[in-house]
């Protein structure tokens, strides 16, 4: 058994380690198409975490706007991935710019509630207890 246990040991960090390189060659194999098909207009984040806009691709060197009117150079190697663009939401373009999607008005009834937002019964039952618990200094002041 112990004869045994060694070789399969072997084997199964050699193919291990087979699969975790290929992985990782397949991972750099695609970042650098990625790196290779920039184009001016497109929104890319780098390595760094600044954000801009492709102005040119020039061999090795990609040229960034940052900011409205500033413009910085990159290594390709330096531009980690594309900006993905928000999903809008379908039902927020249904709405008015006022309206709370959460929000009904049958909900709410004034009665219940006070300025302060709590809710009127409650406060109702906090006073008479803290009448019931103060009832001597009641006498005192009357």
């Amino acid at each position: 058994m112990d004869q045994l246990f060694l070789p399969l040991l072997v084997v199964v960090m050699v193919g291990s380690m087979f699969w975790l390189s290929s992985r990782n060659r397949k991972q750099q194999q695609a970042a650098a198409a990625f790196r290779d098909n920039l184009q001016p207009g497109q929104d890319v984040v780098t390595i760094g975490g600044a954000f801009g806009t492709v102005v040119s691709v020039d061999g090795d060197v990609v040229a960034l706007e940052t900011a409205p009117g500033v413009v910085t150079r990159w290594t390709k190697a330096a531009i980690a991935r594309l900006v993905e663009t928000p999903v809008a939401d379908e039902d927020a373009d249904d709405l008015e710019p006022d309206e709370d999607p959460e929000w009904d008005e049958q909900d709410w009834d004034e009665e219940d509630w006070d300025e302060t937002g709590e809710d009127a019964e409650e406060l109702d039952e906090d006073s008479e207890d803290s009448e019931d618990a103060s009832g001597p200094e009641d006498d005192r002041r009357g």
